[in-house]
């Protein structure tokens, strides 16, 4: 498991602005000092070109990205099981939602071949990847495991 510090940088999934949480406090769920909107709202952050970088490299939550494109089949299908997964996964992950059609260059980045495709980043650095949809328990496990390895 990735070994958090004390306090935490929390990224604020509405305005991208970067709050620093307590460790002990983490999961009381706390609101953004600048927006006032809840840091944690079990349900993916909509990532794009203004808040990537914030997300995947200044926060130490690490993050989980569903590349996906709205065309996909398996990507719309998959969507309730991910969306599900922060529910679980919160606030030890943030889970965040990218549209490759929209954010063509960040998908470019991460050579995404496939979609849908996760990819697990902590700090800027890519920890697991994983193509194709999975059920809610499988991206639940799958994110565990990484993160046990990491």
């Amino acid at each position: 498991m990735i070994d958090l510090p004390d306090p935490v940088m929390v990224i604020c999934p509405h305005c991208a602005t970067a709050n620093r949480v307590p460790r002990a406090k983490l999961a009381n769920h706390g609101n953004c000092g600048r927006c006032g909107k809840a840091l944690f709202d079990a349900q993916p952050t909509t990532l794009s070109a203004v808040n990537f970088d914030a997300h995947a490299t200044r926060s130490d939550i690490p993050l989980l990205v569903d590349f996906w494109a709205e065309w996909c089949g398996p990507c719309r299908q998959m969507a309730p099981a991910f969306a599900a997964a922060a529910k679980v996964l919160e606030p030890q992950v943030r889970l965040g939602k990218l549209d490759t059609e929209a954010e063509q260059a960040i998908a470019a980045r991460y050579a995404i071949r496939s979609i849908p495709s996760l990819v697990l980043l902590s700090k800027g650095r890519e920890i697991a990847r994983q193509a194709g949809a999975m059920p809610t328990s499988a991206i639940v496990n799958w994110v565990r495991a990484a993160l046990a390895r990491g």
